[in-house]
């Protein structure tokens, strides 16, 4: 008996996957080519989370799975309605927050897990919602992340970064953004006051 030849599976693929593309660039089945991308991002996001639940060892493994399911989810449908950012920057901020889960002590996966949520859902709000001012959003999403690091990884330095991005979050997503102009003012001359006061004190 012969051995199996895998080349077989690759090669009816391939030509697979070209009757599609032309069928779609003729007209004749509109869409075929990105059900066709979709099912082998799709297969290809199925091997690599098989791995991650499967073997503890292969916690990096969840990066390239979710962020291929979240280019195949975008590929199939999300693109074409405006969600195709959301689905591929979630979906490796995903990956990274299934790393943090299943493993704890890789804490630093919070932090790109969070921006790259973050980044996926500005990108949402300009796509779908035409939402132009979308940089509180950024900031507060960014200080949340920060945050979840104080609180989950008792990282007590982060409350510091994730304090001063929530406030400037705070300014630019609401009314308050002009604030800002004098805000730097007060900090200039509360800071130069304590200086000259601390400095008369100590003579």
């Amino acid at each position: 008996m012969k051995r199996y030849d895998y080349r077989i599976v690759i090669g009816v693929v391939l030509i697979l996957g070209g009757i599609l593309m032309l069928l779609d660039r003729t007209g004749l089945l509109k869409g075929a080519a990105d059900f066709f991308w979709a099912v082998l991002l799709a297969i290809g996001a199925a091997i690599f989370l098989y791995w991650f639940f499967s073997d503890s060892s292969k916690w990096w493994a969840a990066i390239p799975g979710f962020t291929l399911a979240g280019m195949a989810a975008s590929s199939l449908l999300l693109d074409k309605i405006g969600w195709g950012g959301l689905a591929f920057l979630g979906g490796i901020g995903v990956g990274f927050w299934a790393i943090y889960i299943r493993q704890p002590a890789r804490w630093w996966a919070i932090i790109p897990g969070g921006v790259l949520l973050t980044l996926g859902f500005t990108s949402a709000l300009s796509e779908v919602f035409n939402i132009g001012e979308t940089g509180g959003v950024f900031f507060v999403g960014l200080g949340l992340t920060f945050l979840l690091l104080t609180l989950l990884a008792k990282m007590k330095w982060a409350i510091i970064p994730a304090a001063v991005l929530l406030l400037f979050g705070f300014f630019l997503g609401t009314p308050f953004v002009g604030v800002l102009e004098y805000a730097w003012i007060g900090i200039l001359l509360i800071a130069g006051i304590v200086l000259v006061v601390s400095a008369i004190r100590s003579n």
